[in-house]
């Protein structure tokens, strides 16, 4: 009885604080406080929301798209319009980027227009001039009032209800230790529309914290579902002892269990993070497909080159692909936890690689023919630890048509870090991970895997045009710019290169000390058309 009670106090104060915004009206107008290393006031001014230009509330726009969300990235600000789902979704067309002050407005074109993530649009814009405050302006109906503009350094982005009914909140700006977990005593989850006003919001107590990934009990009223009638979202945030509350527009989704239930998983799915690499794309899982992964996880970490189209293709052609919109940069960690989560219903064991790296088995075996000899007598291996060779430009100029595989030829002597398959139900509810790793459960370890049986070939160092593309604005370390004097030392730029985005003159011919056509030759034997010598990825025909 006791427990009711609490669950139905939960359950009201939830109810009495989404009634009191809804129906009062309130706007996100006042001081807003959010955390870094200092408070700082996040000002939205009063002139937005009257501003002569405004939409008026009769016309389609004002009823149907609103700006949910404003996040300032370091080079671009990002967007979040919200419409209801019958809406068709904008085009680059029909939108501008709006600039306003006090006393003037500018407007320029965005530079791209996304998909849907999270029941919102993603519009992205230049930065905002100082002083002015960005929003955007429809050509049916004028400028959409503006949303209060969080600072990407301090802010709580992400939210997923886990099946153990935890929260798992992805944040940015605690700035904990890279790797190990936290004192978790230092930290409270809070549940609410509105982070002002504290009387209105719950509280309860964090699980794990380690690195962007918090875990925290979810209090019960917001399992049963907010109250009907409500318009205002949940959110979840993070409060820091004795600091405050992150900023947050992070509304908790449950996460998707597959429909009908999965009985028999896939053996072995993919995951991978990309940005503007879908060129690259049905190479890497035509070729994946064949040695025996079965479902991809693609996040796409806001690329622009038509990616969609690429995959509808492939998902036409019965490879089994669930894409993810991750617009949040350098949360390559996080992202490979929060796919974690979605893959753990569906898949056994999960490769965590990039659309640069291919798994070669050099003994030509099957891909769970080898995890079974691997595991067959070891059921407290969770993870396999693979290692990668880096393959450098091979002497080319250009990107070659036929594929990385038979394109790049040439690699460095000795292998290079890992990467690893792991089995997603066996990681340690914290979710650390190392891009590269993740932390097990007590009583599971790894298996350093012998090259001879199974290698990554990592094409990283391709032509320039590919190369300075990829690091540029690489999805694992953020540099807006390569003159930027930031990260300088990192394996994540190119050795020797500095903060120079100028192709060396040797560039063709670096990065090579062994000549290694193991994969490439199996690929040449395997895919090639009998008739026309063509790869599948070269006449982008039906694959079967």
């Amino acid at each position: 009885m006791k427990d009711r009670r609490k669950r139905c106090s939960l359950f009201a104060i939830f109810c009495c604080a989404l009634a009191l915004l809804f129906f009062s009206g309130f706007t996100f107008s006042t001081h807003r406080i959010f955390f870094t290393e200092r408070y700082h006031p996040n000002l939205v001014a009063s002139w937005i929301t009257s501003t002569t230009e405004a939409v008026s509330s009769d016309s389609t726009a004002a009823r149907s798209i609103s700006i949910g969300e404003t996040v300032l990235f370091p080079d671009q600000v990002m967007i979040l319009l919200k419409y209801p789902p019958s809406s068709p979704l904008l085009t680059q067309d029909e939108i501008d980027c709006v600039y306003s002050s006090p006393n003037s407005s500018r407007r320029s074109s965005p530079l791209s227009i996304g998909g849907v993530y999270v029941d919102h649009q993603i519009v992205r814009c230049n930065l905002p001039p100082r002083g002015m405050i960005p929003s955007v302006s429809l050509n049916a109906g004028g400028v959409l009032p503006s949303a209060p503009t969080h600072d990407w350094k301090s802010l709580a982005y992400a939210a997923v209800i886990d099946g153990d009914n935890t929260t798992v909140v992805f944040v940015k700006g605690l700035n904990l230790r890279q790797g190990k977990p936290t004192n978790a005593s230092n930290f409270r989850c809070v549940y609410g529309s509105d982070f002002t006003t504290p009387e209105l919001l719950v509280e309860s107590a964090v699980v794990s914290i380690a690195q962007e990934i918090v875990r925290c009990r979810t209090p019960r009223s917001l399992l049963d579902g907010p109250p009907k009638g409500t318009s205002n979202p949940i959110k979840v945030s993070i409060k820091v002892n004795g600091k405050g509350i992150l900023n947050s527009i992070a509304r908790p989704e449950f996460r998707a269990s597959p429909d009908p239930p999965v009985f028999n998983k896939h053996r072995v799915c993919a995951c991978t993070m990309v940005r503007n690499q879908a060129r690259f794309l049905q190479e890497w899982i035509i070729y994946h497909h064949r040695i025996g992964v079965e479902h991809w996880f693609i996040y796409d970490n806001n690329s622009d080159d038509d990616i969609e189209t690429i995959i509808e293709s492939l998902v036409n052609q019965n490879f089994k692909i669930t894409r993810q919109l991750w617009p949040w940069i350098k949360t390559q960690e996080a992202g490979f936890a929060h796919c974690a989560l979605r893959a753990r219903d569906f898949c056994e064991w999960v490769a965590f690689i990039d659309v640069d790296e291919f798994l070669h088995l050099p003994s030509e075996v099957h891909l769970e023919t080898l995890i079974n000899k691997l595991t067959i007598r070891r059921s407290d291996i969770a993870e396999l630890r693979i290692p990668c060779h880096n393959f450098g430009p091979s002497g080319l100029k250009q990107i070659p048509t036929e594929g990385v595989i038979v394109g790049y030829k040439c690699r460095l002597r000795f292998p290079e870090r890992h990467k690893s398959i792991v089995r997603p139900e066996k990681l340690n509810p914290s979710l650390i991970n190392m891009v590269h790793h993740f932390d097990l459960k007590d009583g599971f370890g790894y298996l350093n895997v012998d090259r001879h049986l199974m290698v990554i070939n990592h094409y990283k160092f391709q032509v320039w045009e590919v190369f300075k593309e990829k690091f540029y604005r690489r999805v694992a370390t953020y540099v807006s710019d390569w003159q930027e004097e930031e990260n300088v030392g990192s394996k994540d730029r190119a050795p020797g290169l500095g903060t120079r985005a100028v192709e060396p003159r040797d560039w063709s011919g670096r990065f090579c000390e062994v000549n290694d056509t193991g994969l490439r030759d199996w690929v040449v034997k395997t895919f090639s058309d009998p008739n026309t010598g063509l790869l599948p990825w070269q006449n982008k025909g039906k694959v079967l």
